[in-house]
């Protein structure tokens, strides 16, 4: 007689995402992000009190795919929005998810006075190098020479300036609990990304501060490349003026 053996999935949708299609473009690494953040909210235990603030931009979604609470914040905004569920709610585990053109633009000081003040919730800052949403206009993470739409001869210091590393402007506020950038290229990015939104949420959970996780991302679309040429750019180009590090981690010195 013929048997069929059942194989039992392995990897599966976490608890952490609904079951909302996404809309993204092919080849945009915000899947990948979100699917990194439920699975920490899961592996931490996190989920069924955690409050996740989507902003504007293609991080307007995310309060579609995350299993959790949401709030929709005003651009730029989600750092003010996230400062009040957090003050009023201090059990509450909170995240904004913004991108580059909303976080290190409108919201510029948002941030800064977030991390200033050691506002105890959680940010995962998606930079792709462009407003991605409205058509690829220049964003302030923008390389230099980067053709976009308002600069389709490429970004100059005398048009644009010189780019924003968000980052580095964190790295000595005290107020910052942890602070990372990765990237998404590889399974072996990807394992080290997942490690610092781990860290970033255990440094909320232990009242440290303000943590932030930076992931280099990509945008096929507005780049005008193929996904995988896409990723590549990220490796050759966007981690010369972004490379990767951890530039403050607090809970070593509570371990």
């Amino acid at each position: 007689m013929q048997t069929t053996d059942v194989l039992e999935p392995i990897y599966t949708r976490p608890d952490g995402l609904t079951d909302t299609p996404m809309r993204y473009c092919p080849g945009c690494t915000h899947g990948i992000a979100h699917r990194l953040v439920a699975e920490v909210l899961d592996e931490l235990g996190l989920r069924e009190r955690t409050v996740a603030i989507a902003t504007v931009g293609c991080s307007v979604f995310a309060y579609e795919y995350f299993n959790t609470d949401a709030v929709q914040a005003a651009h730029g905004r989600g750092p003010a929005v996230a400062t009040g569920i957090k003050r009023c709610e201090p059990d509450t585990i909170v995240f904004t998810y913004q991108g580059d053109g909303d976080l290190a633009a409108i919201g510029l000081a948002e941030v800064m006075h977030a991390a200033a003040r050691a506002e105890n919730f959680t940010v995962v800052f998606m930079n792709n190098a462009v407003f991605g949403m409205t058509q690829g206009q220049m964003a302030p993470t923008t390389l230099m020479g980067q053709k976009t739409t308002t600069t389709p001869r490429g970004r100059s210091i005398e048009q644009g300036g010189f780019p924003l590393n968000i980052c580095e402007l964190l790295a000595h506020i005290p107020g910052v609990a942890y602070l990372a950038r990765e990237t998404m290229t590889s399974p072996r990015r990807v394992r080290q990304a997942k490690k610092s939104l781990t860290k970033a949420f255990q440094a909320q959970m232990r009242g440290l501060g303000f943590s932030l996780v930076e992931l280099v991302s990509s945008c096929p679309t507005w780049w005008h490349m193929k996904p995988l040429e896409a990723l590549e750019w990220i490796e050759e180009v966007m981690l010369e003026q972004y490379p990767l590090k951890v530039f403050v981690d607090k809970l070593e010195q509570v371990e």
